[in-house]
């Protein structure tokens, strides 16, 4: 599948802007939401590969960081440099591009889109690509099996609870086999028991494919699945455990 390719492709033996094996940097971001700051220069190096995740308090920052890596939102000072490239210097349809193409999402809630089925909220990704109808079907229904969603891909998110919702759309974060996987609270809404769920699975799919993980959480079980914990604080980027990129 074209998605797929440009996905390995981009995970792969890529580097970033800094010393070898890096996929991602950031150098000094400031960014503010009115009259409030929110990073303050945060700097981070993510190899290729890594499950990197990243802690801190309510309002720390974190989130912002991740979606300004992301392409999300644009840093307003500072610089963001993937796979050697200038990200936060791109127009907008460019960093889009790069998020359908080359990078995939799971959020807290999941964000399924209530009118599709379950299967066909796993194509999305690959359909938005412009891959055609019938082999992104069949590439979605492949992960009802490894995730263990058989059976439920006709369901509307309504209708699934709300771990298996959370499964669905790791799924969809993962069909186009990027090379970046980011992943806001992905288990927040969650119990511990399906949250340890989502992240067993998270982890050996991202293990199997060399996907670049990149984890905002609070809570300190679910970090432990990750090579690496980074804190940011007051908008700047500390590292807590693992050697520093």
């Amino acid at each position: 599948m074209e998605s797929a390719s440009a996905g390995q492709v981009a995970g792969s033996g890529t580097t970033g802007s800094g010393a070898a094996g890096k996929i991602i940097e950031t150098r000094n971001l400031v960014k503010s939401f009115g009259q409030t700051p929110a990073l303050r220069g945060a700097t981070l190096g993510v190899r290729a590969g890594e499950i990197l995740a990243i802690m801190g308090p309510s309002g720390s920052g974190k989130s912002t960081l991740l979606h300004c890596i992301a392409g999300i939102l644009t840093p307003e000072e500072g610089e963001v440099w993937y796979a050697g490239e200038r990200l936060d210097t791109r127009s907008d349809d460019r960093r889009s591009e790069l998020r359908r193409d080359r990078f995939g999402f799971v959020f807290q809630s999941g964000q399924l889109v209530p009118e599709l089925t379950a299967e066909e909220n796993v194509a999305l990704p690959l359909l938005l690509s412009g891959t055609r109808r019938g082999p992104a079907m069949a590439a979605a229904r492949e992960w009802f099996g490894t995730l263990g969603l058989d059976g439920l891909e006709r369901r509307r998110s309504g209708e699934l609870s709300g771990g298996q919702a959370q499964r669905v759309a790791l799924a969809r974060g993962l069909v186009g086999r990027p090379a970046v996987l980011f992943a806001d609270e992905p288990t927040g809404s969650l119990d511990s028991m399906s949250g340890e769920l989502v992240m067993d699975l998270l982890t050996a799919a991202a293990r199997e494919h060399g996907t670049t993980v990149i984890l905002v959480t609070h809570d300190a079980r679910i970090a432990a699945y990750a090579d690496r914990e980074v804190i940011v604080r007051d908008g700047r980027v500390s590292t807590l455990t693992g050697a520093e990129a």
